[in-house]
């Protein structure tokens, strides 16, 4: 057995031992060639295979519940585009290509268009991939790449996972998900911390590691050989089942827990699993299928039902997080060079403001009608000038409280004069990493640039959590990062006074803080910030 230790990205904690499974490697690409004997025959076949895959999707969605329910659905969307399924036709019907290779093909050309778009496009890029190889799967006649029947518990290892491999996995089965490729905020990330199953992602050469068990730290990165006749180690899942609902460190310094959601589903399991409340709503899902803009009655009814669960409770609002790299239809958005640096966010707001008039009048009806104490807070905000123009709309909404997200180093600069014209503030920890190093969340590559323990991305929040203390406001953290238990006790240390994550993580968080004073916070903050974990 070699002895070599690995290390990657931790994104889901809790330690496991046991024996590997290694998922099988997508399909290779199909053949271009012999041309098919009755062209139109052959398209005629994209469109059924393409509506089965869909379906079977469907089907798990189904079964599933919150984060992996919403993944699953979406990608199923994805098979059924009718702009993929009729790309694929047209390379059969006029270029001559067989159908598996026409679907190859006009798969690339979406993922390439979504990588181009950067941020939340280039996200989908691995889903892109996961329906091509499915459909092309279903044309051939063959089992579509993924995750093997599992007999007993093991560590799964993946170049990468699709997300419906990842949403449908049974967390009895698998004791830690390790994948070469990925980064902190992939879906296998997200849905290894919803299921509570330990994984580390950007593994560089975990390929070429011949080992017949491993052992998986999730709070560490670190992967190494195992003994395979050594028992199984589960990891606890059950961490934090003790916890109170009180978000407090044990000596009574009082940090909220809150819960990130966007759909209905999601706000009923944040309510299941105590959150006091939400700290991001993310109201684009209201939007992004949509071929026109929501008229104020449709959004009112659709927050309405995701701020139900939380009457009397505090809920933070995001508006409309589009703009080059979420084109809207409505909106219509010029082309971008660079997407993830354009009009975004509050930018498109304050080009298009009578968008955002209706969308606060809709969140406004909303909240008088579920009973939930509703903020506002905008994305993409760099300037205190900014941040002054999106407060004085919200207040003329009839909306009290109004806040701004910092993603951008610029306003973690400026946190002081954006909290003297905004009443709080809430990193977004996935972003301001990957504008603070200038490295795509979604490239395997530079994952460990995103890693949320990088002290110059903890220094950052330090200067928000100093300008919270100075000006006597709230200042939140609603990242992926607010997900670990043990990270969660560092940013309260830096003055963070609300953390806000996926309701599976809830609990642990809770918990964590709980056995700690928070004189222990702010010394594993000062650690945090020399790079000492």
């Amino acid at each position: 057995m070699a002895e070599t230790r690995l290390s990657g990205v931790a994104v889901s904690p809790g330690r496991a031992r046991g024996p590997v499974v290694r998922v099988a490697e997508p399909l290779g690409e199909p053949p271009r060639t012999p041309a098919p004997a009755d062209p139109a025959a052959d398209a005629a076949r994209i469109g059924p295979a393409a509506a089965a895959v869909a379906q079977r999707l469907e089907d798990l969605a189904a079964a599933a519940q919150g984060e992996a329910a919403d993944i699953l659905f979406t990608t199923a969307a994805m098979a059924n585009d009718p702009g993929l399924v009729g790309e694929a036709e047209r390379l059969v019907t006029v270029e001559g290509l067989p159908a598996p290779r026409a679907v190859y093909d006009a798969a690339g050309g979406f993922a390439r268009s979504l990588a181009a778009a950067g941020g939340y496009l280039a996200e989908r890029v691995r889903d892109i991939q996961d329906v091509r190889d499915r459909i092309v799967a279903e044309l051939l006649g063959v089992s579509p790449p993924g995750v093997p029947e599992l007999d007993s518990p093991s560590v799964l290892v993946a170049r990468d996972l699709a997300p419906a491999d990842t949403a449908g996995l049974e967390p009895a089965k698998v004791l830690a998900l390790v994948t070469e490729q990925g980064g902190p905020t992939s879906h296998t990330a997200i849905l290894a911390r919803a299921l509570g199953i330990p994984a580390v992602v950007a593994v560089r050469g975990l390929l070429e590691l011949d080992a017949e068990a491993l052992l998986v730290d999730g709070d560490t990165g670190v992967v190494e050989p195992a003994d395979p006749r050594a028992p199984v180690v589960t990891a606890d899942r059950q961490a934090g089942a003790e916890w109170n609902g009180v978000g407090e460190t044990a000596d009574g310094h009082r940090v909220r827990i809150l819960a990130n959601v966007g759909s209905v589903a999601d706000a009923r399991a944040a309510a299941d699993a105590g959150a006091e409340g939400v700290g991001l709503f993310r109201t684009e899902f209201c939007y992004l299928d949509a071929p026109s803009e929501p008229s104020a009655d449709e959004q009112r009814a659709a927050y309405a039902a995701i701020l139900a669960p939380f009457a009397g409770k505090p809920v933070v609002v995001r508006t409309l997080d589009a703009g080059a790299d979420k084109p809207l239809a409505f909106l219509a958005p010029d082309p971008e060079p660079n997407p993830a640096l354009g009009v975004r966010g509050l930018r498109v707001a304050r080009e298009r403001p009578e968008v955002l008039d209706r969308q606060l009048a809709a969140i406004a009806a909303a909240a008088a009608e579920s009973g939930a104490e509703v903020s506002v807070m905008a994305p993409m905000v760099a300037t205190a000038e900014e941040a002054a123009w999106f407060a004085g709309r919200v207040r003329a909404a009839g909306i009290a409280r109004a806040g701004v997200m910092i993603e951008i180093p610029a306003a973690a600069l400026a946190a002081r004069e954006i909290l003297e014209v905004t009443d709080f503030v809430s990193v977004g920890t996935n972003d301001l990493a990957q504008y603070t190093f200038a490295a795509d969340r979604q490239l395997g590559a530079v994952a460990a640039l995103n890693d949320p323990w990088q002290p110059a991305l903890l220094r950052l929040i330090a200067l928000v959590g100093e300008a919270a203390r100075a000006t006597g406001k709230p200042a939140g953290v609603c990242g992926e990062a607010a997900a670990d238990p043990r990270l969660a006790r560092v940013l309260t240390g830096l003055g963070i006074t609300s953390l806000s994550m996926n309701a599976a993580a809830i609990r642990s968080v809770g918990a964590s803080l709980a056995e700690v004073g928070f004189a222990d916070c702010e010394a594993a903050a000062r650690g945090a910030l020399t790079g000492k974990r």
